[in-house]
């Protein structure tokens, strides 16, 4: 709740606050122009980085090889991208940080560290109770209902098949072998 309460509600208040002091210190005019400049090299720089890490991702293919790394560092970029178009200045400067390879190598492993934390600690409390409870689930959902269903006469095998003739109608071959099951039913 704290992360988002952040992205939503504080970062706008201070982009606001920022680009109205900004704009009271060197005017509105050159703030704006200022907003777009690095938009505009932002877009420009996402663009080379970009490129970069496809031919960086496609050589990795060529090998062989899974690019995890680069997966990844497009994800960064991609939010480094969306972060410097939208207006103001702290957002500007976190976008940059994602397209600079240094800082976004930095971000991807404190992020990576963090998820695998969170990762460990989450999944191996929750595998150890759900794979003793699923197993010991369909163990006795399958014997319960194979003896159900033969008790109750609901067990059949058989064959089914499509065939089409000549004259393009459909002729439904059905070869019904009942195993514990009333025959009169059918």
């Amino acid at each position: 709740m704290p992360f988002i309460f952040i992205i939503f509600i504080v970062i706008p208040i201070v982009e606001i606050t920022l680009l109205i002091n900004v704009g009271q210190l060197i005017g509105a005019w050159y703030t704006i122009g200022l907003v777009l400049l690095s938009a505009f090299v932002g877009v420009n720089m996402l663009r080379h980085q970009g490129l970069a890490t496809l031919g960086r991702a496609q050589q990795k293919m060529q090998q062989g090889e899974m690019p995890q790394q680069e997966m990844i560092e497009g994800l960064v970029l991609a939010v480094g991208g969306a972060l410097l178009i939208t207006p103001g200045f702290v957002t500007d400067i976190i976008g940059f940080c994602c397209l600079i390879p240094l800082t976004r190598i930095g971000f991807i492993k404190i992020a990576s560290s963090r998820f695998k934390h969170k990762m460990s600690a989450g999944v191996s409390g929750f595998a150890g109770h759900a794979s003793q409870g699923s197993a010991g689930m369909q163990a006795n959902y399958s014997s319960e209902y194979s003896k159900r269903g033969a008790e109750q006469g609901e067990v059949f095998e058989g064959e089914f098949s499509k065939e089409q003739n000549s004259e393009h109608r459909i002729i439904d071959n059905a070869a019904d072998n009942s195993v514990g099951a009333d025959k009169s039913k059918h």
